[in-house]
């Protein structure tokens, strides 16, 4: 029985999770870093803290590895994805924070190049909107601001990769520059048709080719890790979080479709070897690259799900931990017209407005924190039903959806989520399908499997969730959001 060391690097913690072949998880660890805010909108991560967070978890679960003398046979990785980082190639010390996905510093840059007519031209390379959410004007941001990096960069002294590039870099001692595909195609640098890092883009967006990655496969040989985690492992697999959560949620049919839940929201549908052009500013990517052969994906995505109860949790102190959350909203009779749009870091899909800001409507003196837990909840399932009717108008209408992520734990959440969507939602007997997915494209590298076929027979429904809300009362509560999010939209400035 072969097993996998699935380091799932993410948002605002990093995790290792020892899968066996059958997708057992035998061993986790999981360690949270520190969320840094320089600026309204802006949001960084200590490269450092990353790094030191994932050699802790690794070592942890490695430890009781040995300990119950199971051998690992390789390492996966997945990852938080556009998280940018640009370092010393000689030394491999980043010359600034990561800046996350969430962040927003580009916004006057990305509306400069939309504004120049520029989008269309993106969206048939890339696939995707101008937006800050994406790597590439967050590369170019840098080495603006960082005395001396573009002279740097040009000299070939300076190395881009985003989270799983810069991993497989620390973990093979600088032997490995590389990007999966999934990865790649989320910086507004590749054309996702050839696999190719374009020219154009790298021009269009500065960031010259010297910096970046090779692109490879999400799944096999990737590098060799140094003696950091105390042995020499392979690398086999390499694949962004929300692709990963696709191949352990077993969306491997064209037409299957998944929704993750974890700081943000992310669906995608996978659409084989075509690729679909939205027409409504849904995204089209990279589901996963095997053996050189491309297969895509419509995406959909959130920038704040779990985030919102972070929010309330930390910033607001209304609740004391995630869960409660789940019989706060279960002891209302309704919301009671109260309606919150998570807008912290702009709007993403299918509305993409950078400078959009949270706002709540509806607050009267009988407002408390069950009204705040439950519309925090119900603006998840809100936000995930913007985006199915921007793939209906694209022709797309899923009879179903898988969920994952830790918010998917939230029975009232999923079953209020069904209701939204008018849609059966199946949960899974194992949520952590982040990690899962990348350690079965390590199998799928070492052997374990011979197919994705065989990957998926892995995949358990724990939970099935029926639409039980009338048609009338649906329209009501969908009519309220959307008058709330028009209201967001129109007072930007």
């Amino acid at each position: 029985m072969k097993t996998y060391l699935a380091i799932d690097q993410g948002t605002t913690s990093s995790r290792a999770i020892l899968f066996d072949q059958t997708g057992k998880a035998l061993f986790s660890a999981q360690e949270e870093f520190t969320q840094i805010f320089p600026e309204s909108g802006w949001v960084e991560h200590d490269p450092e803290e990353i790094w030191d967070s994932v050699v802790s978890v690794c070592e942890a679960v490695l430890t009781q590895a040995d300990a119950a003398n199971i051998p690992v046979s390789g390492i996966a990785i997945t990852n938080q994805r556009e998280t940018t980082l640009i370092w010393d190639r000689n030394t491999g010390n980043p010359i600034y924070n990561a800046i996350v996905w969430q962040d927003r510093r580009t916004s006057e840059t990305c509306n400069a190049l939309r504004q120049a007519g520029y989008e269309e031209m993106v969206a048939a390379k890339a696939g995707l909107v101008i937006d800050p959410y994406f790597s590439a004007s967050k590369a170019s941001w840098i080495l603006d601001h960082v005395d001396g990096a573009r002279s740097r960069a040009d000299a070939g002294e300076l190395a881009f990769g985003t989270i799983e590039t810069f991993l497989i870099w620390r973990l093979t001692n600088g032997a490995s520059h590389v990007s999966d595909a999934t990865n790649a195609a989320r910086t507004s640098l590749m054309n996702i048709a050839d696999g190719n890092w374009d020219p154009e883009l790298c021009a269009l967006f500065n960031v010259p080719q010297s910096l970046l990655p090779a692109i490879v496969d999400s799944s096999g040989q990737l590098g060799i890790s140094h003696d950091v985690l105390g042995r020499r492992l392979p690398i086999l697999s390499a694949i962004g979080d929300q692709q990963a959560a696709a191949v352990g949620q077993a969306c491997i049919v064209p037409g299957a479709i998944k929704s993750t839940y974890g700081t943000g929201c992310f669906v995608i549908l996978h659409t084989g070897e075509e690729i679909i052009r939205s027409s409504n500013r849904l995204l089209s990517t990279v589901a996963w690259q095997i053996n050189g052969k491309r297969a895509y994906a419509l995406e959909g995505s959130i920038f704040i799900a779990g985030a919102v109860v972070q929010w309330l949790r930390d910033g607001m102190k209304i609740i004391d931990s995630a869960s409660e959350t789940e019989a706060l909203a279960a002891g209302m009779d309704g919301n009671e017209g109260l309606y919150m749009v998570p807008a912290f870091t702009g709007l993403g899909a299918p509305w993409w407005h950078a400078e959009a800001r949270g706002a709540v409507y509806g607050i009267t003196r009988d407002t408390g924190p069950a009204h705040f837990a439950r519309a925090a909840l119900e603006s998840v399932a809100y936000q995930t039903y913007d985006l199915f009717a921007a793939m209906a108008q694209d022709g797309m209408r899923p009879s179903r959806l898988r969920v994952d992520g830790g918010m998917a734990a939230n029975g009232w959440l999923m079953q209020f989520l069904s209701n939204i969507l008018d849609i059966p939602v199946d949960r899974p007997q194992v949520l952590e399908t982040t990690a899962l997915g990348a350690a079965m494209l390590a199998g799928l590298a070492d052997g374990a499997y011979e197919t994705l076929e065989d990957m998926a027979e892995s995949w358990q429904l724990e939970a099935q969730f029926e639409p039980s809300l009338g048609t009338a009362e649906r329209r009501k509560l969908l009519s309220g959001w959307s008058e709330a999010v028009t209201k967001t939209r129109t007072e930007i400035r």
